[in-house]
């Protein structure tokens, strides 16, 4: 079957691999739609600090699942796949946060992922798509991180809740926050970032107009939760201080490095720092429902789509090319 692989930083090509054998407890599954993540633009750039070549790429997926021989490829039950594999067994997979088991292993990150035709799972990382589209269903996960940080935020009906990076999960943060009742604002770099932002119904600010007075206005003392999604150390250090006294810091955005904080600030205002990493299967569930609900406006976030073939192009040419993207998606 064919599948796509990054055998070296820059190069992509599809290659003929052997269909996966099944082991117990495992489901296959015939891949319909991919999403391309930012971590996949990292592995095609080189940039991803952990990563052995050659990667087959792809976590953010959707499927149909397959009789064993792989031939029910038009009626199986559509499917969300959760690409976190885990042990089942460390402290965290034991409290019910199998998101960040000490063993965690990521579809297209730690070994090969989505990008083929077809995949096996075990069958407990494999979510009923009901009532959503299998293009839809292809968004759930990276959505799920972004209402998992929302969730670990505690936000309330009627916080001011600033997110910081206007990406797919910084909008996914803010779409969540909306739908705990927060008052959402976005900050970006990126001017069209920014206007994306203000489309999807947001107030949104660009980093150079945070000394404004409209900004001044919506800041006031500090945000009652304060989001990064960045994945800037620079950025994520001064995120900080956008917080109310009392208030909550969330970090959303992962990076190699340091993070540095005077204590005295984060003591002085009684800060609730967290971060957060991955999602549940209670946050796809409340993804799924909140597509099906209408609060996730999915046709708005889709800004690319491609054919398997023209992967091999085209995701080189967004890697450079960024303006407008939220996220592309790959239909097979």
């Amino acid at each position: 079957m064919r599948a796509i692989s990054c055998s070296e930083p820059g190069k992509l090509t599809i290659v003929d691999i052997a269909r996966p054998e099944l082991q117990p407890g495992w489901v296959r599954v015939g891949i319909r739609h991919i999403g391309i993540c930012g971590t996949d633009y990292h592995i095609f750039e080189g940039t991803h600090p952990f990563l052995q070549y050659p990667r087959i790429m792809g976590h953010e997926l959707s499927g149909v699942v397959l009789d064993a021989n792989g031939s029910d490829l038009t009626d199986g039950a559509p499917v969300v796949i959760n690409p976190y594999l885990n042990c089942g067994h460390c402290p965290a997979c034991l409290e019910g946060k199998a998101n960040c088991c000490e063993t965690l292993s990521v579809l297209g990150v730690h070994g090969d992922g989505g990008m083929t035709e077809e995949i096996v799972m075990p069958a407990g990382n494999l979510y009923p798509a009901e009532g959503i589209t299998l293009a839809q269903a292809a968004m759930v996960e990276f959505l799920a991180i972004g209402a998992h940080a929302v969730r670990r935020s505690e936000i309330k009906p009627g916080w001011r809740v600033l997110v910081v990076g206007g990406g797919p999960i910084g909008l996914g943060a803010a779409f969540f926050a909306k739908i705990a009742g927060g008052d959402v604002t976005i900050v970006d770099a990126a001017a069209d970032k920014v206007e994306l932002s203000k489309q999807m119904g947001f107030g949104a600010f660009g980093v150079s107009e945070l000394e404004s007075d409209a900004f001044a206005a919506i800041k006031r003392s500090g945000f009652d939760a304060v989001l990064d999604a960045t994945g800037s150390i620079r950025v994520m250090n001064a995120s900080l201080f956008h917080v109310r006294n009392g208030g909550n810091y969330t970090l959303v955005g992962v990076i190699k490095g340091d993070l540095v904080w005077p204590d005295a600030e984060v003591h002085r205002r009684e800060l609730t720092i967290r971060a957060s990493r991955n999602a549940t299967r209670e946050d796809f569930d409340h993804v799924m429902d909140s597509i099906r609900r209408g609060f996730v406006p999915t046709d708005k976030l889709t800004t690319h789509a491609m054919s398997f073939d023209e992967v091999l192009t085209e995701l080189p040419r967004l890697t450079h090319e960024r303006d407008g993207l939220i996220k592309a998606i790959i239909s097979l």
